[in-house]
């Protein structure tokens, strides 16, 4: 095979899914200054940046900043964006072995773990990923619908997916009127008559996941009270011991937090956010119509497990909650990709420090590559994708140095492009997603918000196809109404 990476034969990368993780690889490879890399990602959305877009919540918008970085190595001219083109339907394995050397997948975690308890699927049980993503706008859940006509409201689980969803359904409609929700959520949030909200840790206080500012903020909420009952912020003697032997000053600020909480005055807010420790459902209980009603919780006593951790195990004491809608935030889950082995029991792609395996333990597939939650599982912050790019991105440049990378037939830029109108003509380009970038941000100007998001494809589309000028202001009238 010729030395691919040279100016003559350039490498041909194809990364499937354009969130911080593929982005990361994509500023790692442009910083290799003797190497002639021409990168292609794809995106079954019409959008870039995945979560960071996706998964952000809405009232966070500084965590979004980091698009600078990844629109910076988009604009490089070595870098082509392919939207709206969905691996296994537009594009095979062997349509990219064809066009590429290396292919790197960086799909992310997309659906949610489940509680695996009686009542899960009554009308009113929901994954947190699904709210999250109806209300930052995804196209593929906007017509979703949350009922939330009832008071009370609960979530499953205490990481920074949990406190997102508790945090959203307890600020008021001024609060979220100024940042990017999806306009369809901003409207069903106004009508809300939520006004209880509870958030279940199966675990204690020392061992809640959520970070600390996360979990600062919901005590300066403009509407809301945060209650911890005082015998669930106190410690319990193991989770004493292992915080006096290993002192960290994250886990002591936490717990002084949730502790202030704990023995706060009420300030006659008009909602509340309960935050429950050491329990675990056991069931959700319908009110005889197939509609959630309440939550059975057993109590928890945290044993240790062995290496220093402390888990969970139940009593035989038990309660139940009130629940109007519950959101079961218990952890993302990788999804299978068409012709790639797939660990099951982990959701993840079967991969060695990246390098995609054909059997658990077995030997690495040439050129083929896994980063991010696909590749180590939904752990970490957006961050925490850039060391794990690094470590993806050595193995494909040690394969390359080795001559373990793909031979492909048709590795022209122009061939793979042929192909992708070929199979979408309707395919979305980066300069096509600038131009929805300056139409929603310009709406958003109209209002006073960072953007308002266009949350249909075919609305994305009807921009794209409109003229520049009058047509565009058109078809943002048309939007408005």
């Amino acid at each position: 095979m010729p030395n691919a990476g040279t100016k003559a034969n350039p490498l041909r990368v194809a990364i499937i899914g354009s969130g911080p993780a593929g982005f990361y690889v994509v500023e790692r490879f442009f910083h290799e200054a003797e190497l002639s890399v021409e990168i292609d990602m794809f995106d079954e959305l019409a959008t870039p940046f995945g979560l960071v877009r996706g998964g952000v919540a809405p009232d966070h918008q500084k965590i979004k900043s980091v698009i600078r970085v990844y629109d910076r190595n988009a604009r490089h001219p070595n870098f082509r964006f392919y939207g709206n083109v969905r691996y296994g339907r537009d594009i095979s394995l062997k349509d990219l072995k064809d066009h590429y050397h290396q292919v790197c997948f960086a799909t992310g975690a997309q659906t949610d773990r489940s509680l695996g308890i009686p009542g899960e699927s009554l009308q009113g049980s929901h994954a947190a990923t699904e709210f999250v993503a109806w209300y930052n706008g995804h196209p593929d859940y906007r017509e979703r619908r949350f009922d939330l006509s009832g008071e009370t409201a609960a979530v499953i689980g205490v990481g920074n997916v949990a406190i997102d969803v508790a945090r959203i359904l307890c600020r008021t409609y001024e609060e979220l009127a100024g940042t990017d929700i999806a306009d369809h959520a901003l409207e069903a949030l106004r009508q809300s008559r939520i006004r209880n909200v509870y958030l279940i840790g199966r675990r204690g206080p020392a061992q809640a996941a959520f970070t600390n500012p996360e979990i600062k903020e919901m005590g300066e909420l403009v509407d809301a009270e945060v209650k911890v009952l005082p015998e669930e912020a106190r410690l319990d003697p193991l989770s004493k011991a292992a915080v006096e032997e290993h002192p960290d000053r994250t886990v002591n600020r936490r717990i002084e937090i949730l502790q202030s909480y704990a023995s706060r005055e009420p300030a006659g807010k008009s909602r509340n956010l309960i935050i429950r420790f050491l329990l675990s459902p056991t069931e959700i209980i319908g009110d005889g119509n197939g509609k959630v009603s309440a939550i059975r919780l057993v109590k928890n006593e945290l044993y240790a497990a062995g290496g220093g951790t402390l888990r969970p195990r139940t009593t035989d004491e038990y309660g139940t909650i009130p629940a109007d809608i519950v959101f079961r935030s218990v952890g993302y889950r990788g999804v299978a990709l068409p012709e790639i082995p797939f660990h099951e029991a982990r959701g993840v792609i079967l991969n060695e420090k990246g390098r995609v395996l054909a059997e658990e333990g077995g030997e690495p597939l040439r050129g083929l590559y896994a980063v991010g939650w696909i590749k180590r599982g939904p752990t970490g912050v957006i961050g925490t994708n850039k060391p794990d790019a690094a470590e993806t991105v050595e193995c494909m440049l040690e394969d390359l140095r080795a001559g373990a990378a793909i031979d492909p037939a048709l590795p022209e830029v122009a061939a793979a492009e042929r192909l992708i109108r070929q199979r979408r003509p309707d395919y979305v380009s980066y300069q096509d997603w600038l131009r929805l970038d300056a139409f929603e941000t310009a709406l958003g100007k109209e209002q006073g918000r960072p953007r308002v998001k266009l949350t249909r494809t075919e609305d994305m589309l009807a921009v794209l196809r409109a003229a520049p000028d009058e047509e565009v202001e058109t078809a943002g009238a048309e939007l408005r109404n």
